[in-house]
């Protein structure tokens, strides 16, 4: 009898601990000056301001999230289409040139653009950016097919062309150990490029998969969002394990943009839903949260974690950036 009560307690404290784990959410946005502007991608600035890229409208954006403040930095090249963004540890905003075959870096204290060419032609269309923890920037080529490297001090540019045809190198993102991992999305893999011998290394994914765009743990665990099939995705790269989960929206859903946050909460948006769903995935419990963006989403490509627990989103056919402010 002490023992049934005993794991009665035990249920009844797990069920607790739960309800108590669950996010309450508030979404916040705010509507763009440049009307149909496209803005696609958020990044976290060191000092906690939202910046975007808007396609569109040829500039990047800041968001001051305290105020309300929008402040809009045009671009020199005309029709660059800003893509993707990422700060460095200075606050310089580097970005890539979609329209235009170029890395951009913004230094937002002067507004001076600095423009970095990338040395083939066929590296027509820079998509996604991000920092390692040594300062060099690695970027994915989609229609291009390559993986690339900068070094900001130096400027000079690295490629490295992919052996699967057509792969289309979409999202990306650096583990701990300063490997970088990047979505194939025109096929079912995900690949990981060696910083220093520049080795792609490729894991296949269940036959019909389409990952977009990936995040990772900080026990470089990687969860991917399935865009075609309509599920978030987990792999580790440590023997090649993955597991899948159907989105809430079902196999419609589109997800699309993911991030996690410091406590290890997976989020990401479901696009093929009208309105887009903000959904939260907790690794541990499997359990699944969503809420409806207010102005609709209109495909959220792409969202940011700030290091406060909060979720940074750009709302392409709404033409507003947004919030989603997370309390736990």
């Amino acid at each position: 009898m002490h023992t049934k009560k005993f794991f009665l307690l035990l249920v009844l404290a797990a069920a607790c601990v739960a309800v108590a784990a669950a996010p309450s959410v508030t979404i916040q946005e705010w509507n763009l000056p440049v009307s149909r502007s496209l803005p696609h991608d958020p990044a976290v600035g060191p000092d906690g301001a939202l910046w975007f890229t808007a396609m569109n409208a040829n500039s990047i954006g800041r968001l001051d999230p305290k105020t309300g403040e929008i402040r809009d930095y045009p671009l020199k090249t005309p029709e660059s289409g800003p893509h993707g963004l990422t700060a460095d540890r200075k606050g310089n905003i580097w970005f890539t040139a979609n329209y235009k075959g170029y890395i951009g870096r913004l230094d937002p204290r002067s507004g001076i653009v600095t423009e970095y060419a990338l040395p083939d032609r066929a590296a027509s269309d820079p998509h996604t950016p991000v920092f390692d923890a040594k300062g060099t920037l690695w970027f994915t080529v989609q229609s291009g097919n390559f993986v690339g490297s900068l070094d900001p001090d130096t400027g000079k540019i690295t490629l490295k062309p992919l052996t699967t045809t057509n792969a289309h190198p979409y999202g990306i993102a650096v583990n701990r150990r300063g490997i970088p991992f990047f979505c194939e999305f025109g096929t079912n893999k995900i690949g990981s490029i060696d910083p220093v011998t520049m080795v792609i290394t490729e894991f296949l994914l269940p036959e019909g998969a389409r990952p977009r765009r990936l995040a990772i743990t900080t026990d470089d665990i990687i969860y991917y969002t399935d865009f075609r099939r309509g599920y978030l995705g987990e792999l580790n790269p440590v023997g090649g394990r993955i597991r899948e989960w159907l989105s809430p929206g079902g196999e419609k859903s589109a997800p699309y943009g993911v991030a996690i946050t410091q406590d290890g909460v997976v989020w990401y948006a479901e696009t093929g839903i009208k309105p887009n769903m903000i959904v939260s995935f907790d690794r541990h419990t499997h359990k699944f949260e969503r809420w409806p963006v207010p102005s609709g989403g209109g495909v959220i490509r792409n969202i940011a974690a700030t290091s406060q627990g909060n979720i940074y989103i750009a709302c392409s056919g709404a033409n507003t950036v947004g919030v989603v402010w997370v309390t736990r």
